[in-house]
């Protein structure tokens, strides 16, 4: 049997690449971080040189050689004459090596080298047009990457949508005929319960959570949470930014960021919890398959799932505040001195229509991503222009909602995402809301006592189960087999449904 040494030249070639890829992610984290605002120009034709580069690599006459050897090139599949098979490693390599070639050998050098150059320069332009509250100072910008985009599926190729060729890029598979039944459940069932909600006697007051809590102790819990989740600061680092994210260069270097409202203590600690369920799925990944997809997250869904399991499975639950109430209380002391745990465990939870996506809660959540999955697949077929952007948000956000954003800066520009061209990314976040419940539930199913360990503050249980479950595997599985592996079925959304069905009719006395 065939083995991942017989793969030496190409992982040579792809660990090369890869590293030139770590350098290019350097640069866009200190972009978002502490680059100088006058240093954009010149970090966009960095990055773009970086990135032209690596393509040309992946697309060189070598790598498409060594790829001839050893795969079907009409399907990606392992091919060897002389009948010896390859063990999973190497098939799930070869797989995935051939995925990222064909897809790369389709988008020409330039259009590359082109595409990074706007998406970089539209990044800094949106953040000072969310800064000043002006689309029309982004526009120009959003039009030139929403054509390229177009350009990028066209190069692709796609059947029905060319939305569906950027859907793929984050959501292997992934497609809008899929899709929309997930989102037609969700709504179906979602929307009446938050009218019920809004309806309901219980009136949650979470005005503690405006006080004025200092930056610097805000930073301090948020670390002490990280630390113990699991997340290495060995091997990572927390830093500000406008928008919340996590990169990773190498399982040994994963950074994540996170953001402080005074007023907003919510803020900082869940994008601290949520950036950290990223950062761990990055920490845990087999770093021998480095350079390879074997040292890769599987999917965008799995990733954010992640993310979402650890923000609200577990930073939202009542086990993990039995341990870590009492710390945040001595930490605010004045702020939170006369508020019980179940007074803030409702607070956190609170089911509010609002305007800001990272901050909405479990329940409308989904309809925020809804929004967007709607909006963006409407600019890539060419439905909607840009130039109706702003009107065509607040009009879906009432839709939805029931709420209309006061300013482009609270609505159409409060995402990062279309600046540096990430069209089909959006969907990924429903995926993973979905997902994280469907381990979570396996989670305490293998585990009977988790409830009781996160009660005592010990994460590290979860943690370890997840990384021996998900994260190792890199993108030795696909999504869909993943789950399948994990939980016994494929993405299941009626857990999701009874989950927050369960926990708000109990909230609300429904």
């Amino acid at each position: 049997m065939k083995t991942l040494a017989t793969l030496e030249p190409l992982t040579t070639r792809l660990l090369e690449i890869q590293r030139i890829n770590s350098a290019a992610s350097v640069l866009s984290w200190d972009q978002e971080t502490y680059m100088p605002a006058g240093g954009g120009e010149a970090r966009a034709e960095q990055i773009a040189v970086l990135q032209g580069l690596a393509h040309q690599k992946l697309v060189s006459p070598d790598v498409q050689h060594l790829l001839a050897q050893w795969v079907d090139p009409a399907t990606g599949q392992a091919a060897d004459q002389s009948g010896e098979t390859w063990d999973e490693p190497s098939r799930s390599l070869l797989r995935e090596v051939w995925r990222d070639f064909s897809r790369a050998k389709k988008l020409p050098s330039d259009f590359v080298v082109k595409l990074s150059r706007e998406c970089s320069l539209a990044q800094q332009v949106w953040a000072e047009a969310k800064e000043h509250n002006t689309f029309v100072k982004f526009l120009p910008n959003l039009r030139t990457v929403l054509q390229l985009k177009r350009e990028e599926a066209e190069y692709l190729g796609y059947h029905d949508s060319p939305y569906n060729a950027l859907l793929d890029v984050y959501e292997p598979g992934a497609t809008i005929a899929g899709l929309q039944p997930v989102f037609t459940a969700l709504k179906t069932r979602l929307v009446p319960l938050l009218k019920r909600i809004t309806q309901s006697r219980v009136h949650i007051d979470d005005g503690m959570l405006r006080h004025s809590y200092d930056h610097a102790r805000q930073l301090e819990f948020g670390r002490l949470v990280l630390i113990a989740m699991g997340y290495d600061f060995e091997r990572g680092r927390l830093d500000l930014s406008a928008h919340p994210f996590t990169t990773s260069f190498h399982p040994t270097d994963v950074r994540v960021t996170t953001r402080v409202h005074e007023h907003e203590l919510q803020s900082c600690l869940f994008s601290c919890i949520h950036e950290g369920g990223h950062g761990l799925y990055d920490q845990g990944l087999d770093q021998r398959y480095f350079g390879t997809p074997l040292c890769d997250s599987v999917s965008l869904g799995i990733h954010e799932s992640q993310s979402r399991l650890w923000e609200n499975c577990v930073g939202r639950s009542r086990s993990f505040w039995r341990f870590f109430y009492p710390i945040l209380q001595q930490t605010f002391h004045h702020q939170l001195r006369d508020v019980e745990i179940e007074q803030f465990y409702a607070a956190i939870n609170r089911v509010k229509p609002s305007l800001i996506r990272v901050e909405a809660d479990e329940l409308t959540y989904n309809l925020h991503i809804m929004l967007r999955f709607e909006i963006e697949q409407a600019l890539v077929e060419n439905k909607t222009q840009p130039d109706d952007l702003p009107a065509i948000w607040n009009q879906k956000m009432e839709d939805y909602l029931g709420i209309v954003p006061a300013s482009d800066a609270e609505g159409v520009l409060q995402d990062v995402h279309w600046s540096f061209g990430a069209f089909g990314y959006f969907p990924t976040y429903t995926l993973g809301n979905l997902y994280s419940v469907q381990f979570f539930e396996q989670a305490k199913l293998e585990i009977p006592h988790l409830e009781d360990e996160i009660a005592a503050g010990r994460l590290l249980l979860l943690r370890r189960w997840l990384e021996q479950k998900i994260h190792r595997w890199g993108r030795m599985f696909t999504p869909a087999h993943l789950a399948q592996r994990v939980t016994g079925s494929t993405l299941n959304p009626e857990l999701f449904l009874n989950y927050v069905e369960k926990k708000y009719g109990e909230l609300y006395q429904l």
